[in-house]
């Protein structure tokens, strides 16, 4: 598939079958996916429908490609909208028995990705016509009788197979498709006996169609090279302790590998012995080498620089982590932005439109003002030809495709073209404190004992109290706790208020863990003027109460991530307001906002969060940074929502963009990537239509006819095209 006017030709020819639904289809992975009801088409119906277009179309097994995912417009599952109800299946089944999805392929030989463009059948074709365009020329100097009989038979070797697609097309509900055009117009200039010139017509629309599938290709081939970081073969060790090698396919959790120094890891793991620095710039972009240990996770493509490991498998083949981000990828670029929706509903009025201004060219000028026919009826033929809305069409979607490719390949994963939209439109930016402006691993730094009560019996209780919570601020009392070797005692009746504390019965007592605010909301009296002090140090005050008396303040801090003023200066200078949306005291927040340069809303509840957010859209589209986890209702009120994590299931599945390096930076490589992105769009969008509206001017003053009508048509599509292939080699700016 060459450009967006063939996905529209395959979706509205498999429309027309009976009991057929969602159909989409990915230009770039040349996927169709659809929902067939019970009482449909058969899927060898769907296939044949496929095949009258000239396309071969093949299932694609359940391993081999992505579940269908339902394209994010107009079914409840919108990314701007952040419906996440995925839930659409209504009794229906899908296609093939494989998800409803099939692989098409060009009207030719399915050639294996890499192998040269001239074995194709449309260089063949190309070869052909330039051929007989060749001895026609030549003919026309040494025998002129014979030249026009080449001219013509140019035409016919083109025509045939353009001529048959026109009809099959119209009878799939496209009639106004290239093909058609081209045939009309090549077969008006042979009745006016322009044979050179519609010879010529079919010589450049096939060498068009040849170059368009060359550059798409170069497109694919950047989503390819994602999959090609995966090893084919594993070093395997067997019950009784030898090593086999494997295909990675055969790989199965629990599986035990080993690793020389230099080897990519097959599949996601777990280090049982050795160490050593792991290159995880295949995955998540980042090109510092980062150590890894026993009991430590590894992901599919990442290298062992310099250790040999004995590791453990956890997840399959087709369900690594690199796995799901070429999936993910692959479905991004069918999701469509909506600036391509509008164009393409644009262009759907666009060629009948030419085609009714053509016609009239043709009759008004001779019927009502006494212009010649022959002049008249060559360029409404020519007007046909600039009716092509290919360049138009194809200008967005290759330009989303490729950025959405260029960002995979740095560890900036975005969940398809509407989202990759929203981000360069976005005015403010969002984040959470914990575990996103910071690292997420809090430390106690001071344990302060209230009246009679010894700290480390309020820190045990406490610990207990905190024992089955994930919560970051839990997990660092318990690390205070185990470092100092005490013995945790079970708890009981374990629950949280809501952003304020964590409860449980423990031998007896009901032990609280919460902010100096719930403390005193529960009649506990903290008139303590260490509180506000530590506060102003950045440091998180906690309050340990035992049926309702106070035992002692925990204080913690949580250092802010490396990058994080970096990355918040760097979204300064792109015009954006960085806004810090945290649970925490607000003195706290204060002294972490204040050392990033960033405005700070503490000491807020999750419904606050989500008030905050709609106050903040109110001034335009907002951009909400999470870890994924805690902050999803958030995610999912602002425009567009970003995980920062590395590459962990609900980082790459909860939101519509993942930052796979978890760094703030990443933000603003994200909004550099969506505005570079968008301004190439623009670009392609104007040489589209700038070319048009030149060669329509020309057409009717006479300037231009038929060759160069399509030969502008052609030359505009390749050149978004390569335009567009620009950004595989994106690279951040952000100084």
């Amino acid at each position: 598939m060459d450009c967006g006017a063939c996905v529209a030709k395959v979706e509205k020819a498999v429309s027309r079958l009976p009991g057929i639904t969602d159909i989409r289809v990915n230009l770039m992975a040349e996927r169709l996916s659809l929902r067939r009801a019970e009482d449909g088409a058969t899927a060898e119906a769907i296939e044949r429908q496929v095949t009258a277009l000239g396309y071969r179309a093949r299932p694609v097994a359940p391993a081999e490609g992505p579940p269908p995912a339902h394209d994010h417009e107009g079914s409840g599952c919108g990314l701007a909208h952040h419906d996440h109800d995925h839930d659409h299946d209504h009794g229906h089944s899908h296609a093939h028995g494989h998800g409803g999805i099939a692989h098409a392929h060009g009207e030719e030989e399915e050639l294996p990705p890499g192998t040269p463009w001239w074995r194709g059948a449309k260089a063949r074709l190309v070869f052909l016509i330039g051929g007989l365009v060749a001895a026609a020329w030549v003919l026309a100097h040494l025998l002129p009788a014979l030249a026009g009989w080449f001219w013509l038979a140019a035409t016919l070797a083109g025509l045939l197979p353009f001529g048959r697609r026109a009809l099959l097309l119209a009878r799939a509900g496209s009639p106004f498709s290239i093909e058609t055009l081209m045939s009309v117009a090549a077969l008006g200039a042979i009745v006016i006996g322009a044979t050179e010139e519609a010879a010529l017509v079919v010589f450049l629309f096939a060498l068009g169609e040849l170059l368009e599938n060359v550059a798409a290709g170069r497109a694919r081939a950047g989503i390819r090279a994602l999959a090609a970081l995966m090893p084919s073969t594993a070093r395997r060790e067997t019950a009784s302790g030898e090593l086999e090698e494997v295909p990675v396919a055969a790989l199965r959790p629990g599986d035990i590998l080993r690793l020389r120094p230099g080897d990519r890891v097959p599949s996601d793991g777990e280090i049982l012995e050795g160490r050593s620095a792991m290159d995880e710039s295949p995955v998540t972009g980042e090109s510092v080498p980062v150590p890894r240990g026993p009991g430590e996770p590894v992901v599919a493509a990442s290298i062992s620089t310099d250790g040999a490991l004995r590791l453990r498998v956890t997840r399959g083949a087709a369900d690594t982590t690199l796995a799901r981000i070429v999936r993910l990828v692959e479905e991004a670029t069918a999701s469509r932005a909506p600036t391509q929706r509008f164009i393409e509903r644009f262009s759907a009025w666009w060629t009948p439109g030419a085609m009714a201004a053509a016609a009239l060219t043709m009759l008004l000028p001779p019927l009502l003002f006494g212009g010649e026919w022959g002049t008249w009826f060559y360029r409404g033929l020519a007007l046909l030809l600039v009716a092509c809305p290919c360049a138009l069409v194809i200008s967005v979607p290759a330009a989303m495709a490729s950025g959405l490719s260029a960002g995979a390949r740095r560890g900036l994963l975005v969940k398809g073209g509407a989202a990759l939209e929203a981000i360069g439109d976005a005015r403010a930016i969002a984040f959470d404190k914990t575990g996103t402006l910071t690292e997420g691993q809090p430390r106690v730094t001071d344990l302060i004992p209230l009246g009679d009560a010894d700290a480390a019996e309020a820190l045990r209780l406490a610990a207990a109290a905190e024992q089955d919570s994930a919560h970051p601020l839990a997990r660092a009392i318990l690390a205070e706790a185990e470092a100092r070797g005490l013995s945790l005692p079970s708890a009981m009746e374990a629950g949280a208020v809501a952003g304020l504390a964590a409860q449980a019965v423990v031998e007896g007592r009901r032990v609280s863990v919460g902010s100096p605010r719930h403390a005193a909301e529960a009649g506990a009296a903290l008139d303590d003027p260490r509180i506000g002090a530590m506060e102003a140090e950045g440091k998180t005050v906690v309050a340990v109460l035992a049926d309702g008396a106070p035992l002692a303040l925990i204080a913690m801090r949580d250092e802010p991530r490396e990058d994080a003023a970096a990355g918040i200066a760097a979204l300064r200078r792109l015009g954006l307001r960085p806004v810090m949306l945290t649970g925490d005291n607000p003195r706290t927040g204060a002294a972490i906002a204040s050392a990033l340069g960033m405005e700070v809303e503490a000491g807020l509840l999750p419904a606050d969060k989500l008030r905050h957010i709609g106050t903040l859209k109110q001034a335009g589209p907002v951009a909400m940074v999470g870890d994924g986890i805690n902050d999803a209702p958030a995610l999912a009120a602002a425009s567009v929502g970003i995980a920062m994590g590395g590459g962990t299931d609900v980082a790459l599945e909860a939101a519509d963009a993942a930052l796979l390096r978890g760094k703030v930076v990443g933000v603003a490589e994200l909004v550099q990537l969506s505005r570079t992105t968008l301004a190439n769009v623009k670009q392609n969008v104007a040489v589209a239509v700038g070319l048009k509206l030149v060669l329509l001017v020309t057409t009717l003053l006479g300037i231009t006819g038929l060759w160069p009508a399509i030969m502008a048509d052609t030359g505009a599509t390749v050149l978004v095209t390569l335009n567009a292939l620009r950004l595989l080699a994106w690279r951040p700016r952000l100084g």
